[in-house]
């Protein structure tokens, strides 16, 4: 059975910076022989989380929109990748609105006790920011370890690609290019 590989990318830009580095890696993945998939935030009909004070107790979020087909391709992915630019100091709205949706999967497991992850998974984080900000890449880190943590992967690989803003500047940034490549490598070895 082929790895299976799930992109999801979070820039409100379609064929924007992390998105191109995001299809190189999967690109390279499924030369090796991986079945990928990829999920676009920025073109989902989906609400961020709004707290429901009647909650399910499975670790199922009960709001019914587009989220819904997210989360059995994350539940059988062997490996989950997330693309985001840097917006204010951290993921793009996309990216934390889709992470926050996963907060009845977290109390399923850490309150409940009623979830239980059936596959274990590698993450991997690409990330591209505009500045050099380290502090930013590393308030994005926090927050998409957390979010691996609850889907059950290990935050395994990152790229962080700094001062690139311009739509397509990373193409010439061989660097970052190599790096989605090699990563596309690493997540097909067994």
């Amino acid at each position: 059975m082929p790895l299976r590989i799930l992109g999801i990318s979070g820039s409100p830009r379609r064929g924007g910076n992390s998105e191109t580095l995001l299809d190189i890696c999967l690109s390279t993945a499924r030369d090796r022989g991986a079945s990928t998939e990829k999920f676009i935030l920025n073109t989902m009909r989906f609400i961020p989380c709004q707290s429901c004070s009647e909650i399910r107790k499975d670790g199922r979020c009960k709001i019914q929109d587009e989220m819904q087909t997210l989360y059995p391709s994350i539940e059988t992915a062997d490996v989950v990748i997330v693309a985001s630019p840097i917006f204010f100091g951290s993921v793009s709205a996309q990216t934390k609105m889709m992470i926050d949706r996963f907060q009845c999967q977290w109390l399923g497991i850490n309150f409940f006790k009623s979830y239980k992850i059936e596959k274990r998974k590698q993450g991997v984080f690409i990330c591209v920011e505009a500045s050099e900000r380290n502090s930013f890449l590393e308030n994005a880190k926090a927050v998409i370890k957390n979010f691996f943590v609850t889907i059950g992967a290990t935050y395994k690989y990152e790229l962080f690609c700094q001062n690139v803003d311009e739509k397509g500047s990373v193409n010439s940034r061989n660097d970052c290019i190599e790096k989605a490549k090699e990563i596309g490598r690493l997540i097909t070895e067994r």
